[in-house]
């Protein structure tokens, strides 16, 4: 399985399945002294976790990273960095159907077909969303030095099940239980997780990121621009289904009077007077905040009854799923798209 980011200087690999022993990633790349707050670490890890709220899987894992090589002393010593999370709350027995019935929406039957049966589909096995844990081991160690540079990365729920909220994100809000910048919103979007998840069903949305200080000339045109690496990351991240930068598909609709972003000089140096390019020229930093939106499908796991083949008879049969399911992934997957771009711009610079 091709589970490796190669980048201009860093090189990612995660490994594991929902249900094996453990699962970890690997580093290579980080220079040596880079200081690693194991309690920010554990902070930002939480927030991805499962089992910590009434919207999430019941599932409880706890999420606690133990290093192998790479930190000694609190700061990393130019080895391979590796890291990894014990798998301690698994029920196999939930998912013994799903051998010979696929999820609908779900990788069972590509994974059967790559594969040829000897895939692990326990809990979704590599393909399960529980492998972002350790995205976001490597992502929140990255994020802490972009910090120490003055770079902000920060995301937000920005649409649920098409309800949006659209007040301006002007600040972090992962400290919320519930990332969204209007609380009134967040109570509309729990109710309606809430009712997707008594009609048995899922709801996806939409997060937005923001990339706050990084200087204009990041990045290169065509192959290696700051799009192409943030997106490459971000579609690491099984749940999703679609980026977009700035003003997005949004800008196919208007005229190029109406998208271009005039230049003007603002305390003292060159800005854009609006950010409809999301930051990005060219595959190259304006100097503007990076903006973009990534949506995230409906978790495919739900409790009502789909249509499915059955691989060894090739009859359509009835589906049920049982186990412990997220009736919306997006509130979980908000650090996990922040540790997505945190690790492509760091790469980059």
């Amino acid at each position: 399985m091709s589970s490796i980011f190669t980048g201009q200087k860093l090189r990612l690999s995660i490994f594991g399945q929902s249900h094996s022993e453990a699962i970890g990633m690997t580093l290579d790349g980080l220079p040596a002294g880079l200081a690693v707050d194991l309690e920010t670490l554990q902070a930002f890890l939480n927030r991805r976790a499962p089992g910590r709220n009434d919207w999430s899987t019941p599932r409880r894992e706890e999420d606690r990273p133990e290093f192998l090589s790479g930190l000694k002393d609190g700061f990393t010593c130019g080895a391979p960095l590796t890291a990894i999370i014990r798998n301690t709350n698994t029920r196999g027995k939930d998912y013994a159907q799903l051998k010979v019935l696929p999820r609908p929406g779900h990788a069972d039957y590509t994974a059967e077909v790559k594969y040829g049966g000897y895939q692990d589909y326990n809990g979704g096995g590599h393909f399960s969303g529980r492998l972002t844990a350790p995205l976001c081991i490597a992502g929140g160690i990255v994020l802490q030095e972009l910090e120490r540079r003055g770079i902000t990365v920060m995301a937000r729920i920005a649409a649920i099940s098409g309800i949006w909220d659209d007040s301006p994100f002007l600040e972090p809000v992962g400290e919320k239980p519930f990332p969204v910048t209007d609380d009134a919103i967040a109570s509309q979007m729990i109710e309606a997780i809430a009712r997707a998840r008594a009609e048995e069903d899922s709801v996806g949305g939409i997060i937005e990121c923001q990339i706050l200080g990084l200087p204009a000339g990041i990045g290169d045109p065509i192959f290696d621009g700051v799009e192409n690496q943030i997106a490459r990351l971000v579609f690491a991240v099984p749940a999703v289904k679609g980026i977009e930068f700035g003003a997005g598909f949004s800008s196919a609709e208007k005229r190029g009077s109406e998208n271009n972003d005039a230049f003007c000089i603002k305390d003292g140096r060159i800005q854009t007077c609006t950010n409809h390019a999301g930051g990005i020229l060219g595959g190259i930093t304006n100097a503007m905040p990076v903006t973009f939106r990534a949506a995230i499908k409906p978790t495919p796991s739900i409790a009502k009854p789909q249509q499915s083949v059955n691989l060894q008879t090739g009859s359509e049969e009835t589906l049920c799923i049982t186990g412990r399911h997220d009736p919306c992934i997006v509130p979980r997957a908000v650090p996990v798209i922040e540790a997505a771009a945190a690790i492509a711009i760091y790469d980059l610079i």
